[in-house]
């Protein structure tokens, strides 16, 4: 008995079945790239941080809270929720009295900034208290009051002004002149580019556009003071404000606000999609490894027979599993690593994540994903194996020889709940609408990918015997292709599972996006009704709106402030604050009428004004709201506000899902310059000085490409599932194909040509490719028609050539797949 040895069979194994166990390893490498590409994310995400550059040499920063926190249930099932406000939060200026109290402090600075115009230049406003921990420095001139400003080299330079010398700037409060009182050097964190300002620090929150109200409030140190001991006592002074209280790294978190979508973007990314995207790496390396220890059951069985104990087999299954899971696994993280840092860059480069933040590799992600690569194999060897080692010696000769019928009784009642729990919310999704009818639909594939995974053989043999009928005409090789499938059904279900994942998965994140893309240009086309829409990425001067209703021809010009705002949406104890576009206008709704078509359904345009808005039908739905009930939201800088709903429309996702007016929402952002400026009549040279002017087509065509570039994150993701999922597909073929060297030999010696045994061959990964593209397209489709008829109450768009795309790819895939290995192995 000691020949066996459970590690000495392991071996054995691995040398006479190079091929099987070749599969299992890429299997198990690529899970073990996903794993740890996914977790590196989402360490990132937890742990980023950015060093503080304009607070750099201030050692404790108190700033308002940054998020939204919204609180669901009570007692035990209390939960809080905390989202990145959609622009600056900020705190009484008043609160640095209190914090220059505090011992050992020497002085405690309000800092604000905001955005300043100057002709078609923009520059960087601050209040000049800033210098103090900034080191911004006179070269000339004096230190500016009330109506005056300090200029730096760039910013003198492009006003050709000088100390003494009067420019016009345009702030929130208006256009005005302001006496250039010196000049300056800026010191850290000041902009190199653009120019910078500086303003009486008693004026600067007004000219900010929130009076009485700081970015934040900086605290200086005496020499030898304790930092832990300096915040601990602002944040005692400050207590009961609001403030919280900064040292470190989390200086740069308040400067940077982008961090806070970046943290969100890269835990959203490793989290949400890693987690999904685990799932389905696990699945298809236990897949893969089940069809390795599968195609040894002869081997197991003749074990038996001659007097291995079952107990030999399951520690023979198991070492196979040590000796390949961590050499895949670690080879896996490699690739990994690159991934993530692939992924890392393209989001910084698109600025999703600042320059300044890091990504964190550690060992943590990488043991994770080996440590997943190496359960995945002893599991899915242990089920496996579990009946070739439990059954008779003559029993498991007789199961070698041919396929079982059924699976096992356990897998065929998990798969018909997922398949029941599929249908389910399915018609749930039909039935719900907005968020509910999306959070319905994500689980439709994953419950449906499921059901294949686990009625595999079954699903095999139904779809051998549907897209078998049309091969049985068209010759000997194409029946012959047919009826392999119909009996060996597992094998099928091995290399059917990885296409109808790819399909699935990568129709579903694509054609989400072009459905909504779609229908998102056709409403923006629709909803622009303006003759001329004037922009300037700094912004609209003030008093663009005037001077365009003057200008001869205007019948109407509306001014549109756009930004975001968050609204609680779900119900019952499942609600979360979703954020929406969110536009103020300038003028009455009456007049934004003849400029913009909303599509408005229930309610008056003509009511909107202060402590009223309207909002899209999409997201009235979500938020359980109508015509006359007031909606909850959070405006941009976190101010909590109610306004009563007095239109519903339904032109959201092309445009704005909130319309309220404009002053309700500049005194809650940090620019109040208007982003774009609808005209209806008049000259597009007449309006030329105030910005770049363009027909609403061409508005329309400039926005949807920038929603375009926002999809990259789906195709994205798309392609990271999409390709490990046809690596998977073909690696499984390869797989089934080498392992029939026998069979392949045997149809050549009975009469079969290589031309008939590879065409057969190539039918039979056409069946394979083509079963795999129908069922995945049905559970796509599953998923998609609820939810975009919920979001949008339209059905999905998907263009031809891409979906041509795919499923010709999956075509090649599959025919290839079989036919390559298979040419290697007639001619041995």
């Amino acid at each position: 008995m000691k020949s066996f040895a459970p590690t000495g069979l392991a071996r054995a194994a691995v040398r006479s079945r190079p091929a099987s166990f070749t599969g299992t390893f890429v299997a198990l490498m690529m899970a073990a790239l996903i794993v740890s590409a996914c977790g590196i994310l989402l360490e990132t995400g937890v742990r980023a941080s950015v060093p503080p550059e304009r607070y750099a040499k201030a050692p404790v920063v108190a700033a308002a809270d940054q998020y939204a926190r919204l609180v669901t249930g009570s007692g035990d099932s209390r939960a809080e929720s905390a989202v990145p406000l959609p622009d600056r939060a900020r705190l009484d200026a008043a609160l640095a009295e209190k914090a220059a109290r505090v011992p050992g402090a020497v002085a405690a600075v309000p800092d604000f900034t905001f955005p300043v115009r100057r002709g078609g230049a923009t520059l960087t406003g601050h209040g000049w208290g800033s210098h103090a921990f900034t080191g911004a420095t006179l070269t000339s001139g004096a230190a500016p009051r009330t109506g005056e400003v300090v200029l730096d080299a760039a910013a003198a330079r492009s006003a050709k002004a000088g100390v003494g010398d009067t420019v016009a700037l345009d702030t929130a409060a208006g256009r005005a002149g302001f006496r250039v009182s010196g000049l300056a050097r800026a010191g850290s964190g000041e902009p190199a580019e653009g120019g910078t300002g500086w303003f009486a620090d008693a004026q600067s929150s007004a000219l900010a556009g929130h009076p009485g109200k700081a970015d934040a409030i900086v605290v200086l140190a005496r020499d030898g003071a304790d930092t832990d001991a300096l915040a601990a006592g602002v944040r005692k002074a400050l207590a009961g404000s609001g403030a919280t209280v900064h040292t470190g790294d989390g200086r740069g978190a308040v400067e940077n606000r982008a961090l806070g979508y970046a943290k969100e973007t890269l835990t959203g990314l490793g989290g949400s999609f890693g987690g999904i995207a685990a799932v389905v790496a696990v699945f298809t390396a236990s897949g893969t490894v089940a069809l390795s220890v599968a195609q040894r059951a002869r081997e197991f069985a003749l074990l038996r027979a001659v007097g291995a104990t079952p107990r030999q087999i399951r520690r023979a299954v198991a070492a196979e599993a040590l000796l390949v899971a961590p050499a895949a696994g670690l080879v896996g993280c490699l690739p990994g690593i690159g991934l993530a840092h692939w992924w890392f860059g393209q989001l910084q480069d698109r600025g999703a994540v600042p320059e300044a933040v890091d990504l964190r590799v550690s060992w943590i992600p990488l043991v994770a994903a080996v440590g997943t690569g190496l359960l995945t194999a002893l599991a899915a060897g242990w089920a496996a194996g579990r009946r070739p080692a439990r059954i008779k010696p003559g029993q498991a000769l007789t199961e070698a020889s041919v396929e079982r019928l059924r699976p096992g009784v356990l897998r065929t009642l998990l798969g018909l709940g997922a398949l029941v729990g599929g249908g389910f919310l399915t018609g749930l999704a039909a039935r719900s609408a907005g968020d509910d009818a999306a959070n319905a639909a994500l689980g439709v594939v994953l419950l449906f990918m499921l059901a294949v995974a686990l009625l595999g053989p079954l699903v095999a043999r139904l779809c051998a015997a549907l897209f078998g009928l049309p091969l049985r005409g068209r010759g000997a090789a194409a029946s012959l292709a047919a009826a392999n499938s119909r009996t060996n059904a597992r094998r099928l279900a091995s290399a059917l599972t990885p296409i109808v994942l790819a399909m699935a998965f990568a129709s579903t994140l694509v054609f989400m996006h072009t459905s909504e893309s779609h229908i998102a240009a056709r409403q923006l086309r629709a909803g622009i009704t303006a003759d001329h829409v004037v922009t300037h990425p700094a912004g609209l001067p003030a008093g663009a709106v005037e001077r365009a209703a003057r200008a001869p021809g205007v019948e109407a010009a509306v001014g549109l402030l756009d930004t975001q705002v968050l609204v609680p949406v779900g119900g019952g104890g499942d609600r979360w604050l979703q954020s929406a576009a969110a536009q103020g206008i300038s003028g009455s709704g009456a007049r934004l009428a003849r400029v913009q078509d909303l599509d408005v359904r229930s309610g008056s345009l003509d009511r909107v004004g202060k402590g009223r808005i309207a909002v899209d039908r999409t997201l009235a739905v979500s938020a359980g709201v109508k015509v006359g009930d007031r909606l909850p939201l959070y405006l941009p800088d976190g101010t909590e506000a109610g306004p009563e709903v007095v239109a519903v429309y339904g032109r959201g996702l092309g445009l704005p899902a909130v319309t309220m007016d404009r002053a309700s929402l500049a005194a809650h952002v940090t620019s109040s310059f208007d982003s774009a400026l609808l005209v209806r009549g008049g000259d597009a040279k007449v309006l030329a000085p105030l910005g770049q002017v363009a027909a609403a087509s061409g508005y329309a065509v400039e926005r949807s490409t920038d929603r375009e570039l926002n999809a990259w994150a789906n195709y994205t993701m798309a392609a990271v599932l999409g390709g490990f999922a046809a690596v998977a597909a073909v690696n499984t073929l390869v797989m089934t194909v080498l392992d029939r060297r026998r069979e392949l030999g045997a149809l050549r010696l009975v009469g079969a040509t290589r031309r008939q045994v590879l065409g057969m061959l190539r039918w039979e990964g056409l069946l394979v490719a083509v079963a795999g593209t129908v069922l995945g397209t049905a559970i796509a489709a599953a998923t998609l028609i609820p939810m975009m008829r919920g979001l949008t109450g339209e059905d999905p768009y998907v263009p031809p050539l891409t979906y041509a795309a795919f499923a010709g790819g999956a075509a090649a895939l599959g025919m290839l797949a079989a036919t390559l290995p298979a040419r290697a192995a007639l001619r041995r």
